[in-house]
């Protein structure tokens, strides 16, 4: 796959089959939306490309109001979000800059200019509550009759629905506000997920008795915070079980800068002390076990996580043992 920050897939790169939003969490909606646009660009012989936004452009307005609470809460990082698109089999990925100019342009402008000037798309695919332009002006009725007039394919994809749920990053959202991360699963697909590159850290967690793998949430807003049971890969052949706090560490620093911080229940010791740093890793975020604590002293920090951590235990074990009976129930004659 991949990535462009301007409005063109370069010279060699005739036209495409286009969807354009922000894909925040890549949900199962986004997926049934860019499964079609991937058969549509091979049936049309071009691409299939993304137009995405960095930052979400209600980021945007909310800090040019100067309310950035009114931003929504960031599912995903645009690291896992790019990952995501490319396992959907999406070929080519625009990342926009969100600025005033963006802003302000009008919606039959960004017609002539992103879309056919720049990415000379044959084939737009929006959802039904799409809408563009400075002041949302655009819409899908103006879109369908440019394409029309200019001669690119316009089509719209419904509202996608599990169990009667409509499907949207908000929902997706409010279950990982309410900590119900089997909502969350059932809504994206799959497990939540945080990936990144393990960075050196404090290393408090060594002197807590528990060793942490840090990796840095760049955005200052997570949809999920809390403590969770997690499934850690990229240390091993297999996933490991472990429990992770993401948050602003209330009782060591509280400085708003966002950490998942990984504990392994079982330390691979073939990696050593310091194996983990620079690892890519994926954190998968199973089940909350609380919101965030303010500890009273780092010896009441620390009573505090192996509570979590022996709850994390249970967790597993409970989760290990329904596998083996289901398991078991279907080798039955």
């Amino acid at each position: 796959m991949r990535i462009h920050r301007r409005f063109s897939l370069g010279p060699s790169v005739p036209g495409c089959a286009l969807t354009i939003g922000n894909f925040d969490g890549v949900h199962r909606g986004h997926q049934a939306m860019l499964a079609l646009l991937v058969n549509e660009a091979r049936h049309r012989g071009v691409p299939s490309c993304v137009l995405s936004f960095e930052p979400h452009p209600r980021d945007f307005f909310a800090a040019r109001a100067g309310r950035p609470e009114a931003a929504p809460a960031r599912i995903a990082t645009l690291r896992d979000k790019l990952a995501e698109l490319e396992r959907c089999g999406v070929e080519h990925v625009v990342v926009a800059r969100f600025n005033e100019q963006l802003a302000a342009m009008p919606a039959e402008r960004f017609i002539a200019e992103v879309l056919q000037q720049g990415l000379r798309a044959r084939y737009v695919l929006v959802g039904d509550d799409f809408s563009f332009g400075a002041r949302r002006q655009g819409n899908y009725a103006m879109l369908d009759a440019a394409g029309a007039a200019h001669g690119f394919d316009v089509a719209r994809m419904m509202s996608y629905e599990v169990h009667g749920l409509r499907v949207s990053s908000s929902a997706v959202r409010e279950a990982l506000a309410a900590g119900d991360m089997a909502r969350a699963e059932a809504l994206l697909g799959r497990p939540y997920a945080i990936s990144g590159r393990v960075q050196h850290g404090r290393k408090l967690g060594r002197e807590l008795g528990f060793r942490t793998l840090n990796i840095r949430f760049a955005h200052a807003r997570p949809a999920a915070m809390g403590i969770f049971v997690v499934r850690v890969h990229g240390l091993a052949a297999g996933p490991l079980a472990g429990v992770a706090s993401l948050g602003v560490r209330p009782t060591v620093e509280d400085a708003g800068r966002v950490l998942l911080e990984v504990h392994c229940l079982d330390w691979p010791a073939a990696l050593g002390p310091d194996g983990g740093y620079g690892r890519p890793l994926r954190v998968d975020l199973l089940h909350k076990l609380h919101d965030e604590l303010k500890y009273d002293s780092l010896e009441a920090l620390r009573e505090g996580i192996a509570r979590d951590t022996e709850a994390a235990r249970a967790w597993h074990a409970a989760a290990d043992a329904a596998v083996r009976d289901t398991s078991a129930q279907q080798a039955a004659p």
